[in-house]
């Protein structure tokens, strides 16, 4: 797809990865959506680097675990812009639990890290897809995760729920054809305070383990991320239901010596 003068919806948009997209979105000359949950004032300045890339742009807040909060953010970027060719569905959580500490694990957690990571990307999926129908083609961009794969992540139910986004991701391709295309990426570690903050003082120490694990000895930046996602959405248009690891090539193990 030429992305220029089409409309995108990214979610989690105020920061790190979602924010990388949207703005390489923009830079390509495609009119931006950033959804986000509760940073606005972090939202409103991604917003702003969007606009400095020459594109109209818009935020808007919504809950993306809320059916009814995703069916307004439709709605709203359908009326501000009249169409919707793209979704980049980025907002996550998680909560990070010893995977070994099963005790440690509520319902709650269960329930907030799959209502965020697999019913919102449907929800968001579903509320826009009237739009995305109307288009002359679509794509929908799942951000997942090399824990939904083979590798540990920060807790069991992170990794439950993007193996879960994942399988979504193939199932959704098969419904949604011919004229919209679902692909996913699954990121490895990606530096920023996501991971700082949730790793706190271990966080030097995980990073240095997986570059020196990963096959190019580097980890992700978001602009990394980013560009694949956009590489899914701008590339073949007969690559449908695909999941894309972008991890340093950590899955594949370290460098041949």
């Amino acid at each position: 797809m030429n992305v220029e003068g089409k409309v995108a919806v990214v979610t989690g948009a105020s920061r790190g990865v979602g924010r990388a997209t949207a703005i390489e979105l923009a830079r390509l000359g495609c009119r931006i959506v950033l959804n986000y949950r509760q940073s606005a004032d972090a939202a409103e300045k991604a917003t702003e680097e969007v606009r400095s890339q020459g594109v109209a742009a818009m935020a808007f807040a919504a809950d993306v675990s809320d059916d009814d909060a995703c069916r307004e953010m439709a709605k709203a970027a359908a009326g501000e812009f009249g169409q919707i060719d793209i979704l980049v569905n980025n907002a996550g959580t998680t909560r990070f639990i010893a995977h070994s500490d099963l005790e440690a694990v509520s319902s709650e957690d269960w329930r907030h890290i799959m209502d965020v990571n697999v019913l919102g990307p449907f929800q968001c999926t579903r509320a826009l897809l009237p739009y995305l129908k109307a288009a002359s083609t679509a794509e929908v961009v799942n951000v997942a995760s090399v824990a939904g794969l083979n590798t540990p992540g920060s807790s069991i139910p992170y990794g439950a729920s993007k193996a879960a986004l994942i399988n979504m991701t193939v199932n959704l391709a098969r419904a949604l054809g011919p004229n919209i295309r679902v692909n996913a990426v699954a990121p490895g570690f990606i530096e920023g305070q996501w991971l700082r903050d949730g790793l706190g003082e271990h966080y030097e120490t995980v990073k240095t383990a997986v570059e020196g694990k990963s096959a190019l000895q580097r980890v992700n930046q978001p602009e990394d991320i980013a560009a694949a996602i956009v590489s899914l959405i701008t590339g073949s248009d007969l690559v449908t239901g695909q999941t894309l690891v972008v991890d340093g090539g950590y899955t594949i193990g370290p460098r041949a010596s």
